[in-house]
């Protein structure tokens, strides 16, 4: 046959279109594309296990100020500095404020003049009822001579008896006038004195409430009108009044010893007592108030200042008042990593180290040298799932 002298090694299978021989040319792109798939897989992955991460709940300490004796404190409590003696000095009067001698920050002693209404009109109702009294007196001289010589007319037979008894009823009835006239000048000077303002006891004005020009009523009727003029409080009287939970409550005594901070001079410190326990809690709070006395105190402490109030087991050494207090935060709150001692803040509800350097360890509490600031939050009871950008959330 023919087909034995056919050279079979002319024949060849083409692999690409272009009849060109080699391996394709898009080999090359879908090994790019897939490397792209794989690292965007493992990127993927990443991103989800840091978006998809467990949320740890974590709870928030504030570095504040500490002093040496919060080692004997058995109870911590914030209030407010308030006067026991304070009153907003109005008038019984109506009237025009004429004149003011006071301003804030004066002091007062008690039944000092601080204003006066315009007292023009009750003048001249104290002049009128004094007339009142004097003609009052004149007729009761007339009348009594009358009498004296009626009575002697009566005598010698030369009136009546009913002339006589006329008499002597006109007698008493102009007594009686007398009577009614000095009530009268009385009631007068009364609503004249009463267009003087005084202090009721020894104090400092706290603020002045009304100018001279405006209108004062006893009770203010319109936007107008001023009911008190000055507010007066006594500064001796100042006490811290706290609010102490009802669990805690049966830890607190009278005459307790306590320390006494101020918000405004965190670095100063009070000594104080207890110097009442109100008998009657706050429903909406579940609170009960305790009313601590200074022992000593300063012209820096002034009503309605915050203040802190710790409640001590002992009465605090002198060494310990005189010492100056120091920045720290709950020692749960520290922790050493890596050889440093360092602290957890949250930010963006991201946990952050921060390395600080601490001092002293008093109680449970430590030292902050430096690394935080007063009033910065830390997060308390470190442990081992804390750590650099763990997400938290704070309870």
């Amino acid at each position: 046959m023919e087909t034995k002298n056919i050279d079979l090694s002319a024949l060849r299978i083409h692999r690409s279109q272009d009849g060109q021989d080699g391996p394709p040319k898009k080999t090359g792109m879908y090994i790019g594309i897939a490397a792209t798939i794989i690292v965007l897989a493992v990127g993927a992955f990443l991103l989800s296990q840091k978006i998809f991460a467990p949320v740890i709940e974590v709870k928030l300490a504030t570095a504040a100020w500490t002093s040496p004796s919060q080692s004997n404190a058995i109870l911590t409590a914030s209030g407010y500095v308030v006067a026991q003696r304070k009153a907003a000095i109005a008038s019984k009067a109506t009237g025009r404020l004429m004149y003011l001698s006071v301003v804030e920050g004066d002091h007062v002693v008690k039944d000092q003049i601080i204003a006066r209404l315009e007292d023009s009109d009750m003048r001249a109702v104290v002049a009128q009822a004094r007339a009142s009294l004097a003609v009052n007196e004149a007729d009761l001289k007339a009348a009594e001579q009358n009498l004296i010589r009626q009575k002697t007319m009566l005598a010698k037979n030369l009136s009546t008896q009913a002339d006589f008894e006329n008499a002597e009823a006109q007698f008493l009835r102009v007594k009686a006038s007398i009577e009614v006239a000095k009530a009268g000048v009385e009631s007068a000077e009364v609503a004249l004195e009463n267009t003087i303002i005084r202090a009721p006891f020894n104090g400092t004005v706290l603020t002045k409430d009304a100018d001279i020009g405006e209108m004062v009523v006893p009770m203010a009727a319109s936007a107008g009108s001023k009911s008190a003029v000055v507010t007066i409080a006594d500064m001796s009287s100042l006490q811290v009044e706290a609010d102490v939970s009802e669990s805690n409550i049966e830890i607190v005594n009278n005459n307790q010893p306590c320390e006494i901070t101020l918000d405004a001079y965190p670095g100063l410190r009070y000594e104080g007592f207890v110097a009442k326990i109100v008998p009657t809690a706050d429903r909406s709070k579940a609170t009960v108030m305790v009313k601590v006395a200074f022992r000593n105190y300063d012209t820096r402490v002034l009503p309605e200042m915050g203040a802190k109030v710790l409640f001590l087991t002992k009465q605090a050494e002198k060494s310990e008042m005189q010492e100056k207090p120091f920045l720290s935060v709950p020692s749960t709150a520290v922790t050493e990593r890596d050889g440093k001692k360092i602290v957890y803040t949250v930010n963006d509800n991201i946990a952050t180290s921060v390395v600080v350097t601490v001092g002293r360890r008093l109680g449970a509490l430590t030292e902050m040298l430096s690394g935080i600031t007063p009033g910065e939050k830390v997060i308390d009871n470190i442990n081992t799932s804390i750590t650099e950008g763990v997400k938290v959330k704070i309870q």
